[in-house]
């Protein structure tokens, strides 16, 4: 039985196909269209995962959407009715949009699916809920046979935030948090105000939050603020949001600028403007807030399924900061988040869904550690897709027989101080460069992290990255006791790794801040010596792990910096073409691509008409 999963219309659209209960192929379409956080109508995306698993979509047993337009179009209806008379300005913009294109979301996905050849409406086309494909994409890919699911996002249809619980093939949702109280929406209400774009630049509020003072004044007083005039916590986890303060039910806004900005005490930033204390702090408290009512949530969610397990999904459990405060409480034995835990996670689930719930069939559980295959599910390029793909720019390299000997090379530059493009294997799904689709630098050099945000990734300096290590070796530097293959689980760097900090460090400008030699990893530890661990494991990524191998033999040392394959503002390279042009447009080193090296300086001149970054919106 084989069942196409499709997520689309909103941000992050992407496709999935499930065979017989496995996860064949799945992808983004951005990675595709080159369109970041891409919300058309995934034709690449189906097209790939179609022919990845040799099927025509007129012989698929079934489609499945990720959400219940209908059920949305109601929320978005009684939500301008008992907000009225406010909100007219965005229920007169959106309403033509809704009546025009998402009403009749049916009839528009078969019309999309009919420019593909072979489909037929004979095909059963199915809508489980949003969260509902939440939960089956966290569960259904989970190790373990039962467990509690927590699901914590922006919104669905009405549901912000869910407790299930699955055994088997089943999922019974045991309680709803709705809207317009949502975690998700608080948190990018935050990232408004700070001047980040809304579904793209949460993750830069949580690498911003380390930098805000714990027990300064400010931030104990940002802290008390949110709670007390934006959000009423429940022991259960469960939130009310004060509507006086946020704008998004009806608005065309996330908050009243004004009111929030007599609340803090500044003004909203603008995306550009340079960070001050005050922002860092702010950044702080709302982590701080969001930490705790994740752990509440998690808390109930034990109460009601008395799990020793629990599976993640939505948004919010791609906040690693949270998720490792989680693992640590022990609240739960094992916890699993799903790597592509937002919406194009959701076609993952819907496929899955409509195999186990739909067609009541029974879950097979997976031979690996989970059913995610380690998240490389996207396309792969041959020899000779390389070689015509590098022809195309009179791109000079050298081919090598063993990709032992390729590790080798590139380890020992790395060592050197090289940053090296490497892209392998099967693309990953979901917002992380994992190892397929990488840049990498060498961990312990202490200039890295400035070299890659300024003049390979041309994004801010703050921002940090994240290290790959060796499974085996993951407790010799960081303070984690669990896997972490999906980069989604902060962990402190080990106190005998770490430098003395001077007395006067919390008062040091935030650039001074971040270039103090922190650790003998400095590159990927975080100011307040955490770090976004990912654990690399030989099962599902065996040159990834070779690599590590290689470096250590060289080094002593099993750790690298893994930041995404591409510029601020573009998705991740999916093809040898993408991987190319972003090499020679930026200050990469060296390029590998399979068994494929090249170096930049034996590279023809690179040149364009016009200015590249103008390409790609800054996100």
């Amino acid at each position: 039985m084989t069942i196409l999963g499709i997520s689309a219309f909103y941000h992050d659209s992407a496709a999935a196909i499930v065979q017989d209960g496995e996860i064949i192929a799945a992808a983004q379409e951005e990675r595709f269209t080159r369109k970041k956080h891409d919300a058309s109508f995934p034709v690449n995306a189906i097209k790939f995962c179609l022919k990845y698993a040799g099927k025509d979509i007129g012989k698929l047993d079934a489609i499945a959407f990720y959400d219940k337009p209908l059920l949305k179009f109601e929320r978005l209806l009684e939500t301008y009715y008992g907000f009225a008379p406010k909100g007219l300005a965005s229920f007169v913009t959106s309403m033509p949009v809704w009546i025009k294109e998402k009403i009749f979301l049916k009839r528009v996905i078969h019309e999309e699916l009919e420019q593909l050849d072979g489909y037929t409406r004979k095909v059963k086309l199915l809508f489980p809920e949003h969260h509902l494909s939440h939960a089956a994409s966290a569960f259904y890919s989970s190790p373990y046979a039962e467990s509690a699911i927590l699901t914590i996002d922006g919104v669905g249809e009405w549901a912000t935030a869910s407790i299930g619980y699955g055994k088997d093939n089943s999922i019974t949702i045991l309680k709803e948090l709705r809207f317009p109280h949502s975690v998700g929406l608080l948190y990018s209400a935050f990232t408004y105000f700070l001047g980040f774009k809304v579904n793209s630049g949460e993750y830069k509020l949580m690498g911003l939050a380390p930098y805000g003072i714990s027990d300064s004044e400010e931030t104990t007083s940002f802290i008390r603020i949110i709670k007390d005039k934006l959000i009423d916590i429940k022991e259960d986890g469960s939130i009310h949001l004060n509507q006086e303060y946020f704008n998004y039910a009806t608005g065309l806004r996330m908050v009243f600028d004004n009111k929030w900005e007599k609340l803090f005490g500044f003004k909203k930033r603008n995306e550009e403007d340079e960070l001050q204390q005050q922002h860092c702090n702010l950044a702080f408290a709302i982590q701080k807030v969001t930490d705790e009512i994740v752990l509440k949530m998690a808390g109930e969610a034990k109460r009601l399924t008395g799990s020793n397990n629990i599976c993640m999904a939505g948004g919010v459990a791609l906040n690693c900061v949270a998720n490792g405060h989680l693992l640590r409480s022990g609240v739960f034995q094992n916890v699993f988040v799903q790597p592509a835990s937002g919406d194009a996670g959701g076609a993952v689930g819907a496929a899955q869904a409509a195999y186990h719930i739909y067609f009541n069939k029974e879950r097979t559980q997976s031979n690996t550690f989970d059913g995610m295959h380690g998240s490389y599910l996207g396309p792969e390029f041959s020899d000779l897709d390389i070689e015509l793909g590098l022809k195309k720019f009179g791109a000079v390299y050298e081919k090598h027989e063993r990709f032992d000997t390729v590790a080798e090379k590139t380890a020992s530059l790395i060592n050197q101080g090289n940053v090296v493009g490497w892209m392998q294997g099967r693309m990953e799904f979901g917002p992380r460069a994992l190892g397929n689709r990488s840049i990498l630098g060498d961990a312990r050099n202490s200039e890295m992290q400035k070299k890659l945000n300024l003049k390979i990734k041309y994004r801010e300096g703050f921002r940090p990255f994240a290290p790959s290590v060796k499974a085996e070796d993951a407790a010799v530097y960081f303070d984690l006791n669990a896997s972490s293959p999906y980069m989604l689980l902060v962990a402190p760097v080990k106190e005998s790794r770490r430098t003395k900090l001077p007395d006067n460090y919390a008062s040091l400008p935030l650039m001074e801040r971040l270039y103090y030699l922190r650790s003998d990893i400095p590159a990927v530890t975080h100011v307040d010596f955490s770090a976004r661990v990912q654990t690399i494991h030989k099962e599902t990524n065996p040159r990834y792990y070779l690599l590590l191998e290689k470096f250590k033999a060289l080094t002593g040392c099993s750790v690298l910096v893994n930041t995404s394959f591409n510029v601020r503002g573009e998705p991740p390279v999916c093809t040898p073409e993408d991987a190319y042009k972003c090499f020679m447009r930026t200050e990469m080193d060296y390029l590998v691509i399979g068994n494929y090296l090249l170096a930049k300086a034996a590279q023809p001149a690179w040149k364009e008409k016009g200015d590249w970054k103008k390409e790609f919106t800054l996100d």
